[in-house]
């Protein structure tokens, strides 16, 4: 983390532009007193090392700055754009693994045959077909044209939102004991998980093939087979077991790249998340907002990988032993 901090504070430092007309405005910026207190105030003309250990004091009294865009902590917006984007992520990931699994092991048991075929084709087109134009074609389609799914938005405007729990509406509603906020905010889901879903399902299904293909020319699983288990057995207490390091690896990495990447995504929907923030953040020349996401981006990471070294030791021993 603190190697992120120092590349987030770098990198933001370089971009191009003067952050004091960006906060103050072309209007207050000109003012040549109300620049200097500006800048003293920020501390803007002390050396780049001195600002970022200025700026390494305040994180760590969970001081992230001030958004120049919405007028509050850069913490509140953060705290507010991170639930929405982990309830898309978390819903698309968990629909891409489960069609992922039954597709790849499909695929992989119908090598070379038709089945296989259409597969690898269908995962092909997923992986090619670009992010944006895709939910741009499911909004028109299924929101304009058909009326079958909600507009933008996380819930309707005529429904209040949560009190806030855990930031995740579906779960704040259910927590409530709120049926219909539940179906609304679970409908608005519906096609940015789906866009999401259709992406992800292409990656981790070709992976899957790969890892599951490995498993199956092993010894093991041929002398499963020679005793006579059933099939589902098979797949089930020695392929998918067998390939589970693997698909563990890779779901992880692109979780955290759905938490990260959702901008396009967010933006056809007007899904208030992380995406969003971070795009307004970037197009505002919001350099606190752009270190904040970059510090919740690199945090992201992290905590997933240690997850997946973490299950790695309960689902293989010899993790455990070495």
């Amino acid at each position: 983390m603190v190697g992120v901090t120092i590349v987030t504070f770098a990198l933001t430092n370089l971009v191009p532009g003067d952050p004091v007309s960006a906060a103050l405005g072309e209007g207050a910026s000109q003012n040549p007193a109300t620049r200097e207190a500006f800048i003293r105030e920020h501390g803007l003309d002390q050396p780049a090392v001195a600002q970022y250990f200025l700026y390494m004091g305040n994180l760590l009294q969970g001081d992230l700055g001030r958004s120049i865009v919405t007028g509050r902590p850069v913490s509140a917006d953060l705290a507010t754009a991170v639930p929405a984007t982990l309830e898309i992520a978390v819903c698309a990931i968990v629909v891409s693994l489960a069609l992922s699994i039954l597709l790849g092991t499909l695929a992989a048991y119908r090598r070379g045959l038709v089945t296989d075929q259409i597969v690898r084709v269908v995962t092909l087109v997923g992986l090619s077909i670009p992010t944006f134009w895709l939910a741009l074609l499911c909004f028109s389609f299924f929101f304009l044209q058909l009326g079958i799914a909600p507009g933008s938005g996380r819930i309707s405007p005529a429904i209040t939102p949560p009190p806030t729990i855990t930031g995740l509406y579906t779960v704040d509603y259910l927590l409530n004991g709120d049926p219909v906020g539940f179906l609304d905010a679970l409908a608005h889901l519906a096609l940015p998980v789906l866009v999401l879903s259709l992406v992800t399902t292409g990656l981790l299904t070709r992976f899957i093939r790969t890892a599951v293909l490995e498993v199956l020319s092993s010894d093991y699983v041929r002398a499963a087979r020679a005793k006579g288990l059933s099939g589902a057995r098979v797949v089930f207490d020695y392929v998918l077991r067998g390939a589970a390091l693997p698909i563990l690896t890779v779901t992880g990495v692109a979780f955290g790249a759905l938490l990260s990447g959702t901008v396009l995504v967010e933006s056809v929907f007007a899904w208030p998340g992380l995406g969003t923030y971070a795009y307004n953040a970037a197009a505002n020349l919001d350099l606190s907002a752009i270190m904040g996401v970059g510090l919740v981006v690199g945090l992201v990471y992290l905590v997933i990988n240690l997850i997946v070294d973490l299950l790695y030791g309960v689902l293989d021993p010899r993790v455990r032993l070495a």
